[in-house]
C-alpha cells in the first residue's frame, strides 16, 4: 500500500481548518460537504468508495457503500487532485468546535479505529472501512460506540475532536470511558463495550448505561466535548415553541425579554 504523500497546515484554534497542499497527480479524500476551498487547478469528483483499491469491480464498490451507509455517512466520498503543473491548495473544515489531529499512518502501524464521524480527509489510498463492537448485545445500546470506522494506509489521515483532546498512552493497561469521548486509538487496544456498573449508577449516576473499554498497548485519543453532548445542551434550552423564552431565572428572563423587545 503506497498513499499519496500530502503536505498540510492546521490554521485556528476552536474552529479549524487544515489546509492540504497537493503536488501535480496528487488527491486527497474527503467526507461529502467537507472542503472549505480550493485554488485553481484543484478539481474534485464525487465517486463511490475510497479509492484506495484499484480495478474493484461493482459488486466490491456497492458492498463498500453499504458499510458507509450503516455508518451514516453520504453513500460519495469527494476526490479533490491537482490537475495542474505546480503546488496547489485545498482546505477542509471541522464541523464543529474543537480540533483537527494530524496523522501519520505510517508511524502508526498503518491501522487506526475512530468514531465514525471523526473522519475529515485523508491522501488518496487510505482504505476507510468499519468495524463493530465485540459483542452486539451491548454494542445495540452502546450508542456512538457501537460502529467505528477503520482506517488503513501509510499517508497522512485528518481527524476531528470536539472541544479539548486528551492523548493517552496505555502499556498494558486499561481505561475506561464515555463511550462519546472517545475519539480513536490504534492497533494493539483492545476495545469493548461493557455496563456502567450496577443499576443505580446507571440510572442516576448520569454517565449513562455503558462505557467504552480499552486494554492493552497503545495510543488512545480522546475529546472533551462530543457533538452528542453540545447539541444535547442546546436542545435542552432552546426556546420553547411560540416564541417563547427561557432565562437562567424567570424573573431575569422576562426582563430580558423586555429590553430587547422579545416581549409580545
Amino acid at each position: 500500500m503506497k498513499c499519496h504523500e500530502v503536505d498540510y497546515k492546521i490554521f485556528g484554534d476552536d474552529m479549524q481548518i487544515v489546509e492540504v497542499e497537493l503536488d501535480p497527480s496528487e488527491t486527497v479524500v474527503a467526507e461529502a460537504g467537507a472542503m472549505n476551498y480550493m485554488e485553481d487547478d484543484i478539481t474534485f469528483e464525487a465517486k463511490m468508495g475510497d479509492g484506495s483499491k484499484a480495478g474493484v469491480g461493482m459488486l466490491g464498490k456497492l458492498m463498500n457503500v453499504g458499510k458507509r451507509v450503516i455508518t451514516g455517512e453520504s453513500v460519495f466520498m469527494t476526490h479533490f487532485t491537482n490537475t495542474g503543473a505546480g503546488k496547489k491548495r485545498v482546505a477542509f473544515a471541522a464541523p464543529y468546535p474543537g480540533k483537527i489531529i494530524a496523522l501519520d499512518m505510517a508511524k502508526i502501524n498503518g491501522d487506526l479505529l475512530c468514531q465514525k464521524d471523526a473522519f475529515l480527509c485523508a491522501a488518496l489510498g487510505t482504505e476507510i472501512g468499519i468495524a463493530f463492537t465485540k459483542r452486539l448485545g451491548t454494542g445495540f445500546f452502546g450508542g456512538e460506540g457501537f460502529i467505528l470506522q477503520r482506517l488503513r494506509g501509510d499517508g497522512m489521515v485528518f481527524i476531528h475532536a470536539g472541544g479539548t483532546v486528551i492523548k493517552k498512552t496505555l502499556k498494558n493497561e486499561t481505561l475506561r470511558v464515555d463511550t462519546g469521548c472517545l475519539v480513536a486509538f490504534t492497533a494493539g487496544v483492545n476495545y469493548d463495550i461493557e455496563a456502567a456498573g450496577g443499576l443505580k449508577s446507571m440510572f442516576f449516576g448520569g454517565e449513562g448505561f455503558f462505557l467504552a473499554t480499552l486494554r492493552g498497548t497503545g495510543v488512545v485519543m480522546l475529546q472533551s466535548l462530543p457533538f452528542s453532548r453540545m447539541a444535547d445542551r442546546i436542545l435542552q434550552h432552546a426556546p420553547s415553541g411560540g416564541g417563547s423564552r427561557k432565562g437562567e431565572g424567570s424573573l431575569l428572563g422576562t426582563l430580558g425579554g423586555f429590553i430587547d423587545g422579545d416581549n409580545r
